[in-house]
This record gives structure tokens, C-alpha cells and sequence, in this order.
């Protein structure tokens, strides 16, 4: 500990002491225990107590009987688990009886303040860190503190309910560890005492009438197999195996979840055989015993792991499907509708007994959907896949909620009237119709996924989020559509289906939602990128009027529906497909150019989210070579990043870095990643004397914008110029010939005004720049020492140990008023 904190740390001590004294907040006291933390990591705890004995002075006064503050007598407990840590400052600490007076019934467990949490949580914590060694497992056995953990197992506060269980867990796991010369018995009768203390009690709760001790014991046997993968852990589980398989006789199961994330532990772990152990038998017993509701969970964890039973991986998916099953046969028009779904049924006879009411049928039919989500991507999925049962699936499901279904059954009409309008199944079976796209199906099955999207895009009580949704499953279809080999155009049911669709976008670009208007311009914006150079679609587009309703979108009144409008108009017209000034729409010829609009938008547009876009537009242009930007490209970055060097918003002037960094390396024959389609225009020869390559940077006054932006109040800004003139002196280092690395300009006004910079004051410009003398500064610059200043924390002058025992003494004017830090 550095001397200038150990003169510090008795008046603080005597500070935490003083009831009278207002308490540190919580920040401060967890950072005082992690520099404790990390002292006692990097030396002895013996030594730092003997050295300092106001911390042994101040933990002995936590005995005293008085109205200590429950914040310091939770940092107390745990900072004297941090010290007792260490086996000799731990003996140390039990000769004065400190430990069991602090941790046994003596201390704490009996007075006032345990009625805080926050006590008794600093109570579990300071044990969880002095249960480290084999005296910690005698101290636990002797002061009783085993028995206070199991009754905060069902404590009132989940945090400390939750911390109790894992203190079990960690004390279990040591207490196995056995001695130095060889690892423990596997034999259970020859465990240490306290596992077998701790293995009693879950035996004990496992036979319980009452769930939540049942779900207690699970929770930490679910922790244990999670955390220990030792042999002894297969003894553990052969010998409570038979209890955990007991609760499946019980009517209702006690604690499903609890039971199902325990199987699943024990089915994960690598310490354990699951064939030799009836692991597989208990799965597949409780994957008939448990409600749908509660085995999707446990049949979706099966069909994860990597080895298993095909018979139980046949039964877990099964259990899966059973709820979509059920839908498919309550709407089938004729028997065997539902294809390879119909076995899936099991003992679930009916519909109403599946779904009893529309909270359990909502819930039942997107958990299964989620399931099925995250289940097809895997490798381990089943095969063969039934995609086009699931497709039908999805699609009535789809239909039921819309009210387009023609059920013929009463069950179908139940399920209905429990549908009509249910926006979270049609987001559900929307995100789940998108991902089955990664598969092929039936054509007349495809042909009805394009007709239900269509007519959720139609409907006018689709909300937006459903409307979002529809497009995004739209979008994934139309990508997946057939293809002719060597062609990357959209079949002519796809072209069929977006002639269609073209109508019902504008209509939504017109939405009085602006949510909608939004979703609109996004689906545009990807369609675009995509399909722009196709024929097919280019003819559709230009024939709708969605190019003009997106030209004025970008004067839309919610500014992100006027940033997602500036991303579809730097799509649109990097792909030729915006209204031309001389276009048949404007005979006169007033419309502005793609590049006017976006320009005035950055120039003066009073939310930043449409500036950023724009300069994202502009940033692609310039990779993918625009043609309005080939045109002159150097009027063109300089005009951007004149009105994006007095942008304020950060996010705008570090996306100028970015362009300027296109800019840089095109200009000097840096290869950058230009668009495959785009012509690459021609770019300066390495071979060329570098001063003479950078009279266009110097043109277009890029070397003033970055290092304005090298002295911005903004880091992220700073470090992004500082990376950009690093990677240009790098480039100057293996370019410039002898004569430019001798010459020498007068460089003293420029550095003199970068000082300006630097010091606040940017209102005088650089001027004009002569390459020479941007070589030169350059070489003058310390950019790595700033580039490592910039990487540090705001905070790290002022974030040491010292600066924060200053700061808790100054709290209680214990410090002159100019002696604390303020940061």
C-alpha cells in the first residue's frame, strides 16, 4: 500500500466507525473493496492487517452494540472475507475470535440489522470469500453457518435467496476437493462432513410436500453439475437420481422448470456417462409426464445435445411440434391435412385440452415458434425436416389470426375467436415464416406464403410492428425465390408477386404512422441494394410512384422517417432509379438532384439522425464511385466536409473522417473496398512524388478538417483523426523520396495555430496548405502519444486509491475544501 493511502486510512476507518457520520454511497464503497481486492491478490492480507492495524480496529467495532449503518456493516463483512482469504490471516482472525463473532449467532444473525438485505447479503459474500481453504470448511461446520445458509435458501430477497444457493454450491465443491495427496472418496458414506450436511438437506427437501424447498434443492443441484465436473459428481447424481425421478409421480410435478434446467445440467455435463446413469430413461419419462407448456423448454435442450438417443430425440421433437399439430387438425378441411404432423398428436386428444384458454394458447403457440426458431439453423436438427407441414403451420396461423381461415370443425373456430387479432402470435409466426425461407417447399405452398404476406402488408389492421415484420419475411422469401442458374433476377412469380406489392408499398409510404412510413423506406432501401440492376424490378419500380413518395419523404416531419428516406435515395440513386430533374414529372426541370437534396439536408436539417445517414450516403458514393460524384469529385468531398467539419453532432464529423479516409486512399492508390459492380476510377500512381500526391488533399482542405478534428471535444472524433494521420505518415514514411525527406519548410505559423486549436481557440484557419508543410507537421507531431492519451479513461488522473480515500474523507470535511478530486 502506498504511503501516502496508509496515512489516509485511519481517518476513514474512524469515519466508517462513527454512526454519526453520513455514509459513503455505494460506488465508493465498492470501489475501497476492490482495491482491498487487489492488494491481497498481489500480496499478504497478514502483513496489510499488521501493517494497518486501524482495519482490524475498524472490523472489531462492527461488534459493539449500536446503530451502525447497514451499507458499512455489509462492506465490513465482506471486506473481512476478502482478508480471510488467506489461510494465516484467516488463523490470524480467528485468534481473536473476530470470525465467529461476525459470522456465528453472536454477531450479526442476532441483532437489529439483519432484517436488511443488504446485510445479509454482505453476510453470504464475506463467507463465499473466506471459504477457501480447509480451516474455512471447519470455521462453516463449527459456527453453524451451513444451517443460517439453507433458511436464506427462502429468503424474501431473490438476490440473497439466489447468492445462498451458490454459497452451498461453492462450499460443496471445496469441501471435494479433497486433501493435498489425493482426491476424496467416491464412496458417499466416506464424504467430508459438510457435503454431507449439504447433500442431506437436498435429499431432505427433494422428498419435501412443499415446492419451494423441492426448488430450492434443484437450483442447487442444477449449479452444481453446471459448475463441477469432477467424478464425484456421478456418485452425487446416482444417489439422488431415484428422488428426482420421484417427482414425476407426483400430480401435478412440483417445480417443473426447476426439474427441466436440472436434467438438462446433468444431460450437459461432461462428468457424467447419461446411458450409464438412466439419464436418458428420466428424459424421456418427463417428456410424457410434463404439460406441453413445460416440456417444449426440455425437448428443445434434447434436440441440442450432441449425443442422444434417436428414439428421444424422435419423442423430444414430437412434444415439440404437438401444439402446431393440433392447429393444423383443427383446421384441416379433409383428414390427413396435416401431413407429417399428424402423428405428433400423442395422448393430447384434443384441442381443448392443449389449449384451454387464449393467455395458455397464446403463450403455448409462441414459445413453440421460438423454439422451432432457434432449432432449424442447428446442425443437429432433425432430419428429415417436415418444412412443408411447418409452412402450413405457419401460414394458418397467419390466417386463424387474420380471420381469412375457414375452419370446418368447432375446435377450429375455438381456436379462432382465441386468435383474431393476436398481434404477439403474428409477430411470432411472421419472424418464424421468414427464417423457414432458408428451406424449398411445394409451389403451392410458396404461393400461399407470398398471398398471406400480401395480404398482411394490405391490411389496415396490421400495426407496425406486424407491419415490419411482414416486411422483413417478405424480403427473406423474395431473396430465397428460384433462380435460373447464372441469374441473379427474380423468377416471374417474384416479379408477379412485387407488381402486387409495389402498389401496396406506396400506399404504406403514405401511412399516417410514421412507424409504417419507416418500415416502408427500410424494405425499400433493401430491395433496392439488392435487385436495383435488374431489369425486371427496375421496369416495375419506375413504372410506381415510389421513387417520388420517397423524394419527398425526405422532407417527412419525424426525423427517422427522413433518415431511413435519405438511405433509400442514396440506394435509389446509386442505382440509376431516382426522378431525373428533366424527367416527364418536372417538365422545368426544378427538382433537385439527389446530391442538391442530400447536401441541403446535412447543411440544414436540425436532427442528427438524417445527417448521419446522409453522410453515410455520401461516404458510399465516393467507395462505389457515383456518378455524380466521378463527375468532380474533388468540389464534391470538399463541399461535404466543409459543412460536416461545423456539424454538431460527433457522430456526423466522425463519419466526415471516414469519407475523408475514402478519399485518402484512393487518392494515393491505397486499395480501400469498392463495390464489385462499381468502375473504379483511376487513382494517382504510388510511383508519383508523395507532395505531389497530396495537392488534391490539400485542394479539397482535408488536412484542416482532420486536425480540427484531431483537438475535438470529442474522443471518439480525436482518436478516428489521430488514426487517419497515423495511417497517411505511415504512407509518407515508405513513399517520399530523398529530396522531400530533406527539405525543411517554415512549418512555425501552422504549429503555432494547431496550439491554438488545442487550447479551445479554432476560429482562425489554417489557410491554404502546401503538401510540404503537411509533410512536415506531420513528421513534428507526437500522434502515437496522443493516440495513447486518447485511449485512456476520462477518469485516470484522478482514479487512483488515493484520490478516492481523499474524496470519502472530503464527504464528511474531514479534508480542506481544495484537497478532494472532483471528477
Amino acid at each position: 500500500m502506498d504511503p501516502e493511502c496508509s496515512q489516509l486510512l485511519p481517518a476513514l476507518c474512524a469515519v466508517l466507525a462513527d454512526p454519526r457520520q453520513p455514509m459513503a454511497d455505494d460506488t465508493c464503497l465498492e470501489k475501497l473493496l476492490d482495491w482491498f481486492k487487489t492488494i491481497t491478490e498481489a500480496g499478504s492480507s497478514l502483513l496489510l492487517l499488521q501493517e494497518n492495524p486501524c482495519l482490524v480496529e475498524l472490523l472489531c467495532h462492527m461488534l459493539k452494540p449500536q446503530d451502525l449503518s447497514s451499507r458499512v456493516l455489509s462492506f465490513s463483512l465482506r471486506l473481512t472475507g476478502v482478508f480471510a482469504a488467506q489461510e494465516d490471516c484467516f488463523q490470524y482472525l480467528q485468534q481473536g475470535e473476530l470470525l465467529p463473532r461476525l459470522f456465528g449467532e453472536a454477531g450479526p444473525l442476532g441483532g437489529a440489522a439483519w432484517t436488511a438485505p443488504t446485510v445479509r447479503s454482505g453476510w453470504i459474500q464475506g463467507l463465499r470469500s473466506l471459504a477457501r481453504h480447509p480451516s474455512a470448511l471447519h470455521f462453516l461446520a463449527d459456527c453453524g453457518a451451513v444451517d443460517t445458509i439453507f433458511s436464506l435458501q427462502g429468503d424474501s430477497s431473490l438476490f440473497v435467496a439466489s447468492a445462498a444457493g451458490q454459497l452451498l454450491v461453492h462450499i460443496l465443491g471445496l469441501s471435494m476437493q479433497g486433501p493435498a495427496d489425493g482426491p476424496p472418496s467416491l464412496q458417499a458414506g466416506d464424504w467430508p462432513a459438510c457435503a454431507k450436511k449439504i447433500v442431506g438437506h437436498i435429499e431432505e427437501s427433494l422428498r419435501s410436500t412443499a415446492t419451494p424447498q423441492i426448488t430450492q434443492a434443484l437450483n442447487v443441484l442444477t449449479t452444481t453439475f453446471g459448475h463441477c465436473h469432477d467424478p464425484w459428481t456421478r456418485v452425487l447424481w446416482v444417489r439422488l437420481s431415484p428422488l428426482v425421478a420421484g417427482l414425476l409421480e407426483k400430480d401435478p410435478v412440483p417445480a417443473a422448470h426447476s426439474l427441466v434446467d436440472l436434467l438438462l445440467s446433468v444431460a450437459r455435463s461432461p462428468g457424467l456417462s447419461s446411458s450409464s446413469c438412466g439419464l436418458w430413461e428420466t428424459l424421456a419419462q418427463t417428456l410424457s409426464r410434463l404439460s406441453p407448456t413445460q416440456a417444449g423448454p426440455l425437448a428443445l435442450g434434447i434436440l441440442k445435445l450432441q449425443d442422444c438417443p434417436q428414439a428421444l430425440r424422435a419423442q423430444a421433437f414430437a412434444v415439440l411440434l404437438q401444439p402446431l399439430a393440433c392447429v393444423l387438425k383443427a383446421t384441416a378441411q379433409a383428414p390427413g391435412a396435416s401431413g407429417v404432423l399428424d402423428g405428433t398428436v400423442g395422448d393430447f386428444a384434443t384441442v381443448d385440452t392443449l389449449l384451454p384458454s387464449k393467455a395458455a394458447c397464446v403463450g403455448l403457440l409462441c414459445r413453440t415458434l421460438a423454439h422451432l426458431e432457434l432449432l432449424l439453423p442447428l446442425p443437429q436438427r432433425p432430419c428429415p425436416w417436415p418444412q412443408a407441414p411447418l409452412l402450413g403451420a405457419a401460414v394458418t396461423l397467419l390466417q386463424l389470426c387474420q380471420g381469412s381461415a375457414s375452419p370446418t370443425s368447432d375446435t377450429g373456430h375455438h381456436l379462432c375467436a382465441l386468435l383474431l387479432g393476436c398481434v404477439r402470435v403474428q409477430r411470432a409466426a411472421l419472424d418464424f415464416l421468414g427464417t423457414l425461407s432458408q428451406g424449398t417447399g411445394p409451389p403451392e405452398l410458396v404461393t400461399e406464403v407470398f398471398a398471406v404476406l400480401l395480404e398482411y402488408l394490405r391490411s389496415p389492421d396490421s400495426s407496425p410492428t406486424v407491419l415490419k415484420k411482414a416486411f422483413q419475411a417478405t424480403f427473406r422469401w423474395l431473396l430465397s425465390s428460384p433462380k435460373t442458374p447464372g441469374c441473379w433476377d427474380l423468377d416471374p412469380q417474384a416479379l408477379l408477386f412485387l407488381r402486387e406489392l409495389l402498389p401496396v408499398l406506396q400506399k404504406r409510404l403514405c401511412s399516417p404512422c410514421w412507424e409504417v412510413r419507416d418500415s416502408g423506406l427500410e424494405f425499400l432501401t433493401q430491395m433496392t441494394g439488392r435487385w436495383g440492376g435488374q431489369a425486371g424490378f427496375r421496369h416495375a419500380l419506375l413504372a410506381s410512384e415510389v421513387p417520388k413518395l420517397t423524394e419527398q419523404l425526405l422532407r417527412d416531419p419525424e426525423s427517422y422517417v427522413r433518415a431511413s428516406a435519405v438511405a433509400a435515395t442514396g440506394q435509389l440513386s446509386s442505382q440509376g432509379l431516382c426522378i431525373s430533374p428533366a424527367s416527364p414529372e418536372h417538365p422545368g426541370g426544378q427538382q433537385k438532384s439527389p446530391l442538391s437534396e442530400l447536401l441541403h439536408i446535412l447543411s440544414t436539417d436540425s436532427e442528427g439522425f438524417p445527417r448521419r445517414a446522409a453522410m453515410h450516403v455520401f461516404t458510399q458514393w465516393l467507395r462505389d464511385s457515383h456518378a455524380d460524384v466521378v463527375g468532380d469529385t474533388e468540389e464534391f468531398v470538399a463541399g461535404v466536409l466543409q459543412v460536416a467539419s461545423q456539424d454538431l453532432d460527433w457522430e456526423v464529423r466522425a463519419q466526415g473522417l471516414e469519407l475523408a479516409l475514402v478519399f485518402l486512399e484512393q487518392t494515393l492508390g491505397q486499395p480501400g473496398s469498392p463495390c464489385p459492380y462499381a468502375v473504379t476510377p483511376p487513382v494517382v500512381a504510388p510511383a508519383c512524388p508523395l507532395a505531389q500526391a497530396l495537392q488534391p488533399l490539400c485542394r479539397v482542405r482535408l488536412f484542416e478538417f482532420a486536425f480540427r478534428a484531431l483537438f475535438d471535444c470529442d474522443r471518439p472524433v480525436a482518436q478516428k483523426s489521430c488514426d487517419l494521420l497515423l495511417f497517411l505518415r505511415a504512407k509518407m514514411a515508405s513513399s517520399s523520396s530523398p529530396q522531400e525527406a530533406r527539405s525543411s519548410p517554415d512549418v512555425a505559423s501552422v504549429e503555432a495555430a494547431l496550439q491554438r486549436w488545442q487550447a479551445g481557440d479554432q476560429a482562425q484557419p489554417l489557410g491554404d496548405l502546401e503538401p510540404e508543410v503537411v509533410l512536415a507537421v506531420l513528421k513534428s507531431m507526437d500522434l502515437e502519444g496522443l493516440r495513447g492519451a486518447l485511449a485512456e479513461s476520462s477518469d485516470h488522473v484522478e482514479k487512483s486509491p488515493q484520490s478516492l480515500l481523499q474524496d470519502m474523507l472530503a464527504t464528511v470535511g474531514i479534508l480542506g475544501e481544495n484537497e478532494a478530486d472532483c471528477y
